[in-house]
């Protein structure tokens, strides 16, 4: 926008040149003017107000403040802001998020892409929102940690210790945007030094051109040589910033006041600059306009940029209205800008209010009983739905988001001191539990290598249909006491299933069949049609389950079956689905008929993992949705919206798919 302003506005330099002024003789000297006395450099407050060179600057000037002088500071301020360092100019470019309903892995991610292609000071305001979200709630997030463990190891003595990597990355790429922070500081201080130092020799030499010894082409040559230099200078201190120029706009005024013996050329520059300052006066008219407020109000600090330094004074008759007129617009756009300040201020109080809500809900949840495992992982589902709720709620005022935040972690912490109390009722029972477990372990792993298999096969059954009436143990020794009793059952039934085999002549006889009928199938070739290639596919798995079953050890015939079938079935044009239920149906019919039961409760328990999985993963996914959906910026139907609609599409198929074996299986098992 601001090249398309630059363009509109043409030549805004509006120097004047040695042509203008041919009708001067060569050899003509100042002499021939009134003397000028030396003006004093004058200390202006007003940074935007044209100044008179005959009119000494009042006093009081600083301590005028009226309505229009407020608009005009504010982007005064913000010009000499961005003039100190053009990087600033970059954060308007990329939006401000509301980070509060990020994740920790996603403000993670969020703060790496920033660092990695942004420029320090363009993204410095979204890192320190990232920065604040995440600490928020990566803290809130060890206090919880914290608690569980003084609950499940209430009388120990040791710190209280944890390690999230997700922490580590954080750090890492905070450091990194710090160091380069730091850089651009070293870097950019030494710089403005440089360029205000230049820019204020600029205006020394201004101030030396009203020279009477001096030729008038030779000045003015050395006027737009300063012009151009002023031009280049680069950035400096926001703070010196409308001081400096303020002076240099004075000595221009002086000049060009000073150059009234060419009353033709100075008058022709006057008559352009005005007319540039009249083109972007009927541009400001138009922003008033402007739907988009925030981004009417950037460019208009680009235009009073461009009045400031690109175009130069207009005839003083005509400063005054000029002047004016602009300023009485940038009050209009300022005023709007209020507007639209106070209608967010609105939303974040309406933030506000729903936020107090869900507190108030967390804070009954604290106080309502339950007295059963099942009813408390419903409370713990409702109040995690309303963190979701509480972090998806958008911002609110930033003068009591400190106080919410705490309200809200004083809610949740006293909802989790009311679980862990029954949790640690409970505990005494979850020891007892222990113990018994133990002691069948001690048992199980004594048994293990019984060749008594009459009488020890019913005391493990036994056994393990014991460990089933047990309930729970505490949750640090569950996989370690699972897996121990698992392996001596494990062993024992291996074991006996081996004895089992050994004499098993029509097992032998089964073997033989199948590995004949293997060479059989190899020759097999599909004819194209796709019921009969799939009709005696299935007459294939029927006549090799009609050979009945191999003895354990060679066991591995199955597999080499399965691998034949698995390519006749990759040819055939089934769905995956139908394909991975056919397979699925002739593996378990074999483990069925070998009586390996270890197998099928594995299988089972294998199942049931993933069915969890992707419930939970369907889950998640739909929380994204809603966490899409619900952002401000987002469209509805974007390309990441889309994206995860089809992957819970696909979730929820290989859902269905896992369900359809879990009830095979379980049908098999009551056969």
């Amino acid at each position: 926008m601001l090249e398309e302003k630059n363009d509109n506005l043409q030549e805004a330099d509006g120097n004047l040149t040695t042509d203008s002024i041919e009708s001067l003789q060569d050899n003509s000297t100042i002499a021939e003017t009134p003397a000028i006395t030396e003006t004093t450099e004058p200390v202006i407050t007003d940074s935007n107000a044209e100044v008179s060179t005959e009119e000494e600057v009042p006093e009081t000037a600083a301590t005028i403040e009226n309505e229009n002088q407020k608009a005009l500071n504010s982007i005064d301020d913000s010009n000499a802001e961005e003039s100190e360092d053009e990087t600033l100019k970059e954060r308007h470019e990329i939006p401000m998020q509301d980070y509060d309903t990020l994740s920790m892995a996603a403000l993670v991610d969020e703060l790496d892409a920033l660092v990695s292609t942004g420029k320090v000071m363009s993204i410095k305001e979204h890192v320190e929102e990232i920065k604040k979200a995440f600490l928020a709630k990566y803290n809130h997030f060890i206090e919880e940690k914290k608690e569980e463990y003084h609950t499940e190891n209430p009388d120990t003595t040791e710190d209280f210790q944890y390690h999230s990597p997700l922490k580590t990355k954080f750090d890492q790429v905070y450091s990194l945007f710090r160091d380069n922070i730091n850089t651009h500081f070293k870097s950019l201080q030494t710089n403005l030094k440089t360029n205000l130092e230049n820019r204020l020799a600029i205006v020394e030499e201004l101030k030396e051109l009203i020279n009477p010894q001096e030729n008038i082409k030779d000045t003015l040559k050395h006027f737009n040589d300063l012009r151009e230099r002023w031009k280049n200078a680069g950035p400096i201190p926001k703070d010196k910033y409308n001081h400096v120029w303020n002076n240099y706009h004075f000595h221009v005024e002086n000049f060009y006041d000073y150059l009234h013996l060419d009353r033709e050329a100075r008058d022709l520059d006057f008559k352009h600059n005005l007319e540039l300052k009249q083109k972007i006066v009927a541009r400001v008219e138009e922003l008033v306009n402007e739907a988009d407020v925030n981004k009417a109000f950037r460019e208009l600090q680009d235009l009073h940029k461009i009045w400031k330094e690109d175009i130069g004074p207009v005839s003083r008759e005509n400063r005054d209205i000029i002047w004016n007129q602009f300023s009485d617009l940038t009050k209009q756009m300022h005023d709007k800008r209020e507007v639209l300040f106070e209608k967010l201020r609105g939303t974040e109080l309406e933030n506000l209010e729903k936020k107090k809500v869900i507190i108030a809900d967390i804070e009954v949840l604290a106080t309502e009983k339950v007295n059963a495992h099942s009813q408390w992982l419903q409370q713990i589902e409702k109040v995690e739905a309303l963190r979701t709720a509480f972090f998806s709620a958008g911002k609110v005022p930033s003068d009591v988001n400190e106080e919410t935040w705490a309200a809200f972690k004083s809610a949740v912490r006293n909802f989790n001191s009311f679980k862990n109390s029954f949790y640690k009722e409970i505990k005494k029972d979850q020891s007892e539990n222990l113990a018994k477990k133990n002691a069948l372990v001690t048992k199980a792993q004594e048994l293990q290598e019984s060749t008594d298999f009459a009488v020890t096969t019913p005391i493990m059954k036994r056994i393990q249909d014991e460990w089933k009436q047990i309930g729970h143990v505490p949750r640090k020794y569950s996989d370690k006491i699972w897996k121990e009793f698992k392996e001596a059952c494990n062993h024992y039934f291996d074991k006996l299933k081996e004895h089992k085999d050994e004499d098993s002549a029509e097992e032998i006889a089964a073997f033989d069949n199948k590995k004949l009928y293997l060479d059989t199938l190899r020759a097999y070739q599909l004819t194209g049609d796709h019921k009969t290639d799939l009709d005696a596919i299935k007459l294939h798995i029927e006549t090799w389950k009609n050979f009945g079953k191999v003895p354990f050890p060679r066991r591995h015939i199955e597999g080499k079956f399965n691998k034949i079938l698995d390519a006749l079935f990759d040819k055939l044009s089934l769905s995956k689905k139908d394909t991975d239920m056919i397979r699925f149906a002739n593996r378990m019919d074999s483990l069925s008929e070998n009586n390996d039961s270890r197998k099928l409760e594995n299988e089972k328990i294998f199942i049931m993992r993933k069915i969890e999985e992707l419930r939970n993963e369907i889950n998640q996914l739909e929380n994204n949705i809603q966490f899409f959906t619900n952002t401000r910026n987002a469209k509805k139907e974007n390309s990441i919206v889309l994206e995860v609609r089809k992957n819970i599409a696909i979730h929820k198929e290989s859902l269905d798919t896992w369900k359809e074996k879990l009830k095979q299986l379980r049908n098999l098992n009551q056969e």
